[in-house]
């Protein structure tokens, strides 16, 4: 390599001011502040036909005038988009071209700022052998005796016209990143365990980009990050372009610094709320292993304190005496009150509208109350005939009252008490139900991902559909399990989801009928890249009632298939055994799974194809003497900041034989079918 060479690139390059080294919280702000960033040039808009330039035309430069001298700038040379917007963005004679200077001499000395960095910028998008050159009014600008006479040649223009500035690159050829090296400090190479070989593997004709190595060099410090290193950090980058093969070789000097733990997590902010019911949220214990996954953990817990508004996890600047690293928590409480609407609509199930009241303190110790409202009508009915004639005395109109209270942290502990009543009308497609009734359990979460609640049941009501009417009494002692590792409640994209629940409802305890119910349901979901826009997710459900025969037991409590958050395409809760009239008429057991591609289009919107399957059977496991209903179809994503909205397009493919179904079903909701 000649030595020339290296003293090109260190000018270009690393000077530590326009590239400065990554440390131990990763730097992100260089990505878009080095010079070179891919960041959208100051255009302004054209005129009042292109408010927002939606067109690429821009606003014209000021008139000529006897108080400054206003220009022209043209760039030419430069095919690639980006590159142009970011040399756009770099030189002040394009930035200011609407604040004309108010003389020759300031112009020129625009354009000789420009010859000192747009070779930079052309070098961050790695083309290190570019050349610029920039003319005022026909006078090339290169070095002090230029100016004059460039500087004259402008003055010329004054009050007469706009001055021509003309910026002529040469981008020359793109280098591309051969290799890159990590040593210690003593010049030795990491081992594959520590850092292995996926983060030096450099693919083919990759640029040789500033943005690049900034990225590649953040990567390596959050490896080290990961394995308990809170002060990695990058202490020097040797980058070298061979010229005559176009490429360049990167070497990074890391420092891991010391291994660490997690040390005392210090709590700021809660004034109405009880400290202790947030550190309840707290998972992590002094001396855990430090990792910067184990901080984000930290956050999302207590961010489930429902009366906490903003959570900041900070962490400390130095190891304390046991070699733990302190971490700082900040918290803001938000308003303790909050009203709701919600609407829905699908063109199976019909509209609804639900109505909320949420208390998110009550008495100080985070205590949540939330009273729901849900009212909904089976519009487009295609049972009712059928209900009609079985004497199923509905309207097609239900709705439900209820009142959830969670009191978390009892006594300072992980175990919440929770209690909950309801009262309503339950209308679907092939029955009815009037039932009310509560349930009270202690929930103890063992971590933030994992938590099981017992407690205790009991409702009363009556049910009717094709097979009769069955007044009910049960009382239970539900147990239920939930784990969930996913990132996101609403649109995950790593991780899995399993929820089971078993509750006996035994004739001693006034049950009748007497049965044993059970249910689970599981969803894993997995990201093909980095940026998760390509995710496949999977979903499996269970379920299964023994105890009493068919008829026995209240139709609101036997399994059904089929709605938007089951088998879709199909009415909700209309596949399974079919009885009189051949209405549905529920099963002991349940089976059913779902499978989507999840693929970001932009980064607003995607597009799901997906596959559902799945029914009822009357036996209290699936036996297959039901035939499975399936059902694909297309939806459409657009993603918020709270959430993607879902508009899924279901198409039934094995419609069940005299039903008169619709040959596809629309479903609008908020967040991902599950």
């Amino acid at each position: 390599m000649r030595d020339e060479n290296r003293s090109r690139v260190a000018q270009t390059i690393p000077r530590r001011d326009r590239f400065p080294t990554i440390g131990r919280f990763g730097q992100a702000w260089l990505a878009a502040g080095i010079t070179l960033g891919v960041t959208l040039g100051m255009t302004q808009t054209a005129s009042a036909f292109d408010l927002f330039g939606l067109f690429g035309s821009e606003e014209a430069p000021p008139a000529p005038n006897a108080g400054a001298l206003p220009y022209s700038v043209k760039v030419s040379g430069a095919d690639d988009e980006d590159l142009l917007k970011a040399l756009q963005d770099t030189s002040a004679l394009y930035r200011l071209r609407q604040e004309p200077p108010p003389d020759g001499d300031g112009l020129v000395r625009r354009a000789e700022a420009d010859l000192r960095r747009l070779p930079e910028a052309l070098s961050g998008y790695g083309y290190y052998a570019g050349r610029v050159a920039i003319r005022v009014d026909g006078v090339a600008i290169g070095g002090e005796a230029s100016l004059a006479p460039a500087a004259r040649a402008a003055e010329a223009s004054r009050n007469r016209a706009l001055v021509p500035v003309r910026i002529a690159l040469d981008p020359g050829p793109l280098y591309t990143l051969r290799s890159v090296t990590v040593r210690d400090s003593r010049g030795r190479s990491f081992t594959e365990e520590v850092l292995p070989a996926r983060f030096t593997r450099v693919d083919e004709a990759v640029p040789a980009r500033s943005a690049t190595v900034l990225a590649r060099e953040a990567r390596i410090v959050d490896r080290f990050r990961s394995l308990g290193h809170p002060f990695a950090k990058v202490v020097s980058r040797d980058p070298v372009v061979d010229d005559a093969a176009h490429v360049m070789d990167v070497t990074f000097t890391v420092d891991p610094g010391p291994l660490a733990g997690l040390g005392s997590v210090a709590l700021r902010g809660t004034e109405d709320i009880d400290p202790a019911v947030v550190r309840s949220f707290i998972y992590a214990e002094p001396g855990d292993p430090y990792s910067p996954r184990a901080i984000a953990d930290i956050r999302r817990s207590v961010a489930k304190v429902e009366g906490l508004g903003s959570v900041r996890v900070r962490e400390g600047e130095t190891l304390d005496p046991q070699g733990n690293l302190p971490i700082f928590v900040d918290v803001t409480e938000r308003e303790r009150n909050l009203i709701g609407v919600a609407a829905r609509y699908s063109t199976v199930d019909g509209p609804g509208i639900r109505a909320y009241y949420a208390n998110r303190n009550l008495f100080g110790g985070g205590e949540t109350l939330r009273v729901d409202a849900d009212l909904y009508y089976l519009g487009n009915d295609l049972y009712a005939t059928q209900r009609k004639l079985a004497g199923i005395d509905s309207n097609g109109l239900g709705g439900r009252l209820s009142a959830t209270f969670v009191k978390p942290a009892l006594w300072g502990t992980r175990n919440d008490l929770v209690a909950n009543a309801f009262a309503g009308r339950e209308a679907q497609q092939s029955y009815v139900a009037d039932a009310a009734g509560g349930t009270v359990g202690i929930r103890h979460r063992f971590s933030d991902t994992f938590f099981a609640q017992l407690g205790v049941e009991g409702q009363a009501g009556r049910s009717q559909d094709a097979l009769g009417k069955v007044d009910y009494r049960l009382v239970g002692v539900p147990l239920s399990v939930s784990y969930d590792s996913t990132d996101n409640l609403l649109d995950p994209t790593e991780g899995v989801r399993l929820t089971a629940s078993a509750t006996p409802y035994a004739g001693f305890l006034g049950s009748d009928p007497s049965i044993f119910v059970a249910k689970a349901q599981g969803s894993t979901y997995y990201a093909f890249d980095d940026e998760a826009r390509y995710i496949l997710a999977g979903r499996l459900g269970f379920g299964s009632i023994s105890g009493a025969r068919l008829e026995d037991i209240p139709a609101n409590i036997r399994f059904f298939a089929g709605g938007g958050g089951s088998v879709r395409g199909y009415p909700y809760r209309t596949l399974g055994p079919r009885g009189p009239f051949n209405l549905p008429i529920g099963g002991r057991s349940l089976l059913e799974a779902s499978l989507e591609a999840r693929i970001k289009v932009t980064d607003t919107i995607g597009v799901v194809p997906f596959f559902d399957a799945g029914t009822a059977f009357a036996g209290s496991l699936p036996d297959f003497n039901e035939r499975i209903r399936y059902a694909a179809g297309i939806g459409l994503r657009y993603y918020t900041g709270i959430g993607p909205i879902r508009v899924d397009l279901a198409f039934p493919l094995n419609r069940i034989k005299g039903n008169h179904e619709r040959p596809a079903a629309l479903y609008i909701s908020l967040g991902q079918a599950f």
